[in-house]
């Protein structure tokens, strides 16, 4: 990996927030009552725009289909010689006669083995070997309406030259020559070989796409690459190794090496020196932070940071989302937003599930506004309208000035020995205690953690408050503070916030992780023969249940002051460890009451072998802060109240959710 790094010449800088100043002719309001006068005298096709929006004026039948190699700067399969990028590129016919629009490109690993979409689309070709069919909406839509649409076959993949690296350097450089291929300051060929040179474009740039396409988006921008004007990072990664482990605790082994080959679909000797290099570095003995994880973190690496960040984001991300969870959504948002990044956010409740299959219309009406304003300059209402749209239930989605919400506050919740969860601490010397060891060494399912809070068991410890007095809605990230001591060195420990209560909730744990997909279709965009704008719709697969995980974290207790440098506990002594759940938005409604359940290794999802050790409590010193919106006192929301005896549900299932990777 470091090779590539000295080769390209990557170093920190201030964050500079240009933008290119090359304009596009545009034709708006009056203007278009004499466009057709004029026509004959106009020196260039414009693009029109009415209503603060771009209007679909060239046609996507006669669009100009072409591909070309951008030289990427890099050598990933060590072959001697630097990987060529394949770029299949589709942009209106006009551009050959002096129209320039500005590019949406999706730079993707999986063109040609998973499919894009909900429908796995791949890319076709003639029997020149020009693209045909681009997967996804995006051509189809954006291109009559003057944009370029890039599809950019991520390095090791699909036919581009060398070895995928599951989210190193190659990976990242390799979409950052094509933004520099765009804007003048670097080399290409078309199929033959002859030069290829951008001069149809503007040079501005957005890349857009879900998972690996995504996070490609984030770490590209986080270069500080100029011309990537915007990026539309949907359930992306912001750190690989936040993707593999937290806090030490692994959520999958051999991912680094197992994904370069899931995504590589050249003969496997090809790369399995490089893969042998990925297994090494990603360390699964430790599960450690090490120079290699730096090497594919985007908030603070090696290739990009968050600090160099110059282009605005419109991000993404399920709440519920146990592939790409939402923690990576959540601290780059935050690392952003101290750098005054413009940016907007959708979070919904579901899975690894794209917003064009859950809200469409919408969807796409406001991915429009924002690329007419980040790309073509276009003085609309999007950055004017509420930062963040947020889905709290099924159908209920509202707005808000930012995420998380401003009058979240945090909400001390502390467990005493009787199995209640309130704001008055435990009396000193008051301790529980737990076992990380279960049946077949996998650890303890999450269902069997929190069916039958009251009752004591030996893998895991229960606190539930009283039935809440009324609606309260939690936005935010939880974080646990506990107060520890172990028999053994080390042990993983499972935080969970749990609703009890029945509800008809997102079946984000079921088939589909949240969606159901209809037999009915919609089109968006314009089509051809090869290449239709029409995909299957979808809709919120609901459930109903009693119990819902709200929140989940995870820690290995050796890892609770550093993640690259492990400390051992003392057997027998007691530790202060703290650490952050996943992010959330909830509704915990009247009459349910909320749960903090603590336990070992998951064995839904970690793959972690149990340590056997017993895990011992301090109450008194242990709390789970959680951010609320309540009116009045907080603390006095969850003041005991007198109750009807309640045991909760006894037999819970909770499926393991799916893991889709795209």
């Amino acid at each position: 990996m470091l090779p590539i790094l000295r080769r390209c010449g990557l170093a920190r800088r201030p964050l500079r927030r240009t933008r290119r100043t090359t304009t596009v002719a545009v034709l708006t309001g009056a203007a278009l009552a004499v466009a057709g006068a004029t026509a004959a005298a106009r020196p260039s096709p414009a693009i029109v725009v009415r209503h603060g929006v771009t209007q679909p004026v060239f046609s996507y039948k006669d669009a100009i289909r072409e591909r070309v190699y951008v030289d990427s700067g890099v050598d990933s399969d060590r072959d001697g010689k630097t990987d060529r990028v394949n770029v299949d590129i589709i942009r209106p016919k006009e551009t050959d006669q002096g129209l320039k629009v500005p590019v949406i490109m999706d730079e993707s690993p999986y063109y040609d083995n998973a499919g894009r979409g909900n429908e796995s689309e791949r890319k076709t070709y003639d029997s020149k070997g020009d693209p045909q069919k681009f997967p996804l909406y995006y051509d189809n839509y954006f291109v009559p309406r003057g944009y370029a649409f890039l599809a950019v076959d991520m390095v090791g993949t699909t036919r581009s030259d060398g070895c995928p690296v599951s989210g190193g350097p190659s990976d990242v450089l390799g979409g950052k020559a094509v933004i520099d291929w765009l804007n003048g300051r670097a080399k290409a060929v078309k199929p033959d070989g002859s030069p290829a040179t951008a001069t149809w474009t503007t040079g501005r740039t957005g890349m857009i796409g879900k998972s690996y396409d995504g996070t490609l988006a984030n770490g590209v921008a986080a270069t500080g690459v100029q011309g990537l004007e915007t990026i539309v990072p949907i359930a992306a990664i912001s750190s690989w190794y936040a993707y593999s482990r937290m806090n030490g605790v692994k959520y999958n082994d051999d991912e680094q090496p197992w994904l370069s080959d899931y995504v590589d679909t050249d003969p496997a000797a090809k790369c399995a020196a490089v893969r042998a290099d990925l297994d090494k570095g990603e360390d699964d003995a430790t599960g450690n932070y090490n120079a290699y994880w730096k090497t594919t973190d985007y908030l603070d690496g090696t290739v990009g940071r968050a600090e160099n960040v110059r282009a605005s984001i419109f991000a993404y991300h399920g709440v519920n989302d146990l592939n790409v969870k939402d923690d990576h959504f959540a601290k780059w948002w935050a690392a952003l937003a101290k750098r005054g990044v413009p940016r907007k956010v959708w979070l919904s409740q579901t899975g690894h599930v794209d917003p064009f299959d859950i809200r469409r219309s919408t969807w796409v009406e406001v991915l429009h506004k924002w690329f007419d304003h980040e790309l073509q300059k276009i003085d609309n209402d999007v950055l004017k309208q509420p930062r963040a749209d947020i889905q709290l239930g099924p159908d209920q989605w509202v707005t808000q000035s930012d995420w998380p919400a401003q009058e979240a506050k945090p909400v001390t919740l502390r467990p005493k020995a009787d199995g209640t969860l309130g704001p008055e601490a435990a009396p000193a010397g008051s301790t529980g205690s737990f076992t990380d060891v279960t049946g077949a060494g996998k650890g303890t399912t999450e269902a069997d953690m929190v069916a039958d809070p009251k009752t004591g068991k030996s893998h895991r410890l229960a606190y539930v408050t009283g039935p809440l007095p009324e609606t309260v809605r939690l936005s935010g990230t939880p974080a646990a503070r506990l107060r520890i001591m172990l028999n053994k060195p080390t042990s993983n420990v499972t935080a969970l916030l749990v609703d009890y209560g029945d509800d008809t909730r997102v079946d984000y744990l079921g088939t589909g992780s949240g969606i159901e997909t209809l037999t009915t279709e919609d089109c968006n965009g314009e089509s051809t023969a090869a290449d239709d704008a029409c995909y299957k719709q979808a809709r919120i697969k609901t459930v109903s249940s009693a119990v819902n995980v709200v929140a989940r974290g995870w820690l290995d207790a050796q890892n609770r002051e550093s993640l690259s440098d492990p400390s051992p506990l003392k057997p027998g002594s007691y530790y202060d460890v703290r650490w952050d759940t996943l992010s959330q938005e909830y509704l915990l409604k009247k009459g349910h009451r909320l749960g903090l359940v603590l336990a070992g290794t998951d064995a839904d999802y970690n793959t972690e072998k149990p340590t056997g050790a017993k895990v011992t409590v301090d109450l008194a010193g242990s709390s789970i802060d959680v951010p609320l919106i309540t009116a009045g006192d907080p603390a006095g929301f969850f003041s005991p109240r007198p109750a009807a005896p309640w045991r909760g549900p006894v037999h819970v299932t909770l499926p393991v959710q799916e893991r889709k990777l795209y």
